[in-house]
């Protein structure tokens, strides 16, 4: 099974996918993988990451860093029932994508994310992502940019398209979406 949970910043997507991974895990042996995806190369990113790692101590989650190539993640995990958390999409693209430096074409990365994501949730009993409503806000951006939010709407539209089940979060309130 597969969930996408969608949301703006600080909507409570992250406490929202970690409750669902534990309602999953709840009465099964299955171990429970929390997908880090974020590198910490300021401050911002490290205060993140701290606030991620408090959020979810003592609630028995490995964690396996994955910024990019996240179907590796597999090789990372013990055998038998697995549940993934993958925190987060917007993360993993902008990884993908700025790899180097240099901004690689969207479609390459749309299809290299959408391939790889389908190749981790093969190997998964459960796989729960997160992923930032990046195109809300009606602004026009630099290219590079404007390229990223494109291609974080196409991965959210095949994503939510393939997906088991889909959620919203609106200030801390789940809306199903399918």
């Amino acid at each position: 099974m597969t969930e996408l949970i969608l949301g703006g910043s600080a909507s409570g997507k992250s406490f929202y996918a970690e409750q669902e991974v534990l309602r999953l895990a709840a009465g099964t042996d299955a171990g429970k993988y929390y997908l880090a995806t974020m590198q910490d190369k300021s401050a911002e990113g490290q205060r993140r990451i701290s606030r991620h790692k408090g959020m979810r101590a003592g609630k028995g989650f490995w964690t396996v860093e994955q910024p990019v190539d996240i179907h590796l993640a597999l090789e990372k995990m013990a055998g038998g029932g697995r549940i993934a958390l993958l925190e987060c999409i917007s993360n993993l693209t902008a990884n993908e994508m700025f790899a180097g430096g240099r901004c690689l074409p969207e479609k390459n990365v749309a299809e290299k994310i959408i391939r790889d994501i389908g190749a981790l949730g093969e190997g998964l009993t459960h796989l729960v992502m997160v992923g930032c409503n990046v195109f809300e806000d009606g602004t026009v951006y630099d290219g590079a940019t404007m390229a990223f939010i494109r291609v974080m709407g196409r991965i959210h539209r095949e994503l939510a398209a393939s997906a088991d089940r889909v959620v919203e979060l609106a200030a801390g309130i789940p809306i199903l979406v399918k």
